[in-house]
């Protein structure tokens, strides 16, 4: 099985304040990869620079075999990356505004292509000629999901994507991740919902005060602790660590 992800013992560090400590992990094409802990814990700090817009302290990040160092520009071809934080242009339709990012990747029918591929994603029915100032969280989200996979990336990054959202709209959206996983697309999922992690990815990595402390399959985990579920696993691994330092 190829990796379409290798952190190998990267650091990243703001001063004298070490943000991420030496983590290493590897993520598998075609495999929804969560990365989880809690705020603060060097989970968005770790995406940004996968994605390359935090530069590496020390340490080596390859990305579908481009080094985000000195390939970035390459690594941004093959990518896309959803922010926790991300917006639309509020005056537009989500119609306009798709059709806007679109012009980013191409023109012609294939720009059309591309903005009819992100409107079926999005599933917004006929609000998708509403303002965007109108969308709820969750209608917000299927914009911003749509319009990320709409280039057709190779690797999807998504920070946070269902926070704030009911149970109701953070289930479509986990059906949304899914069906992108189906179609051939390799995501990494930062989230701080264990629940999420749990039902959701194939394989996991727990990051806490910036050190990977933990990485397997939600199974593999369970059993290692004799938990019941990943958030379980987690205090108890976070003791562990503690324990032995």
């Amino acid at each position: 099985m190829n990796d379409a992800l290798v952190v190998k013992d990267v650091h990243k560090r703001y001063g004298d304040h070490e943000a991420v400590k030496g983590i290493s992990f590897t993520v598998h094409e075609g495999e929804i990869f969560g990365l989880i802990g809690p705020n603060g814990a060097g989970k968005t700090t770790t995406l940004r620079m996968i994605s390359t817009l935090l530069k590496i302290s020390s340490g080596t990040i390859e990305v579908c075999g481009y080094d985000v160092s000195s390939q970035s520009d390459d690594v941004r071809e093959v990518i896309c990356y959803l922010p926790e934080d991300a917006g639309a242009y509020k005056d537009m339709t989500g119609r306009r505004y798709l059709n806007f990012m679109a012009g980013f990747f191409a023109s012609g029918e294939k720009k059309q292509e591309l903005v009819r591929k992100a409107i079926s994603i999005a599933d917004l029915g006929p609000r998708i000629d509403s303002k965007v100032d109108t969308y709820s969280k969750g209608m917000m989200r299927r914009l911003l999901i749509a319009r990320a996979i709409m280039p057709s990336p190779k690797f999807a990054i998504l920070d946070e994507v269902t926070s704030g959202l009911d149970v109701v709209n953070a289930h479509e959206i986990r059906d949304i991740i899914r069906d992108i996983a189906d179609s051939g697309v390799t995501i990494l999922l930062s989230s701080h919902n264990m629940h999420e992690v749990e039902v959701l990815c194939d394989r996991v990595a727990m990051i806490d005060g910036g050190e990977i402390i933990l990485t397997g399959t939600p199974d593999e985990m369970k059993a290692r602790y004799g938990a019941r579920d990943l958030e379980e696993v987690f205090i108890r691994a976070v003791k562990e660590r503690e324990g032995s330092q």
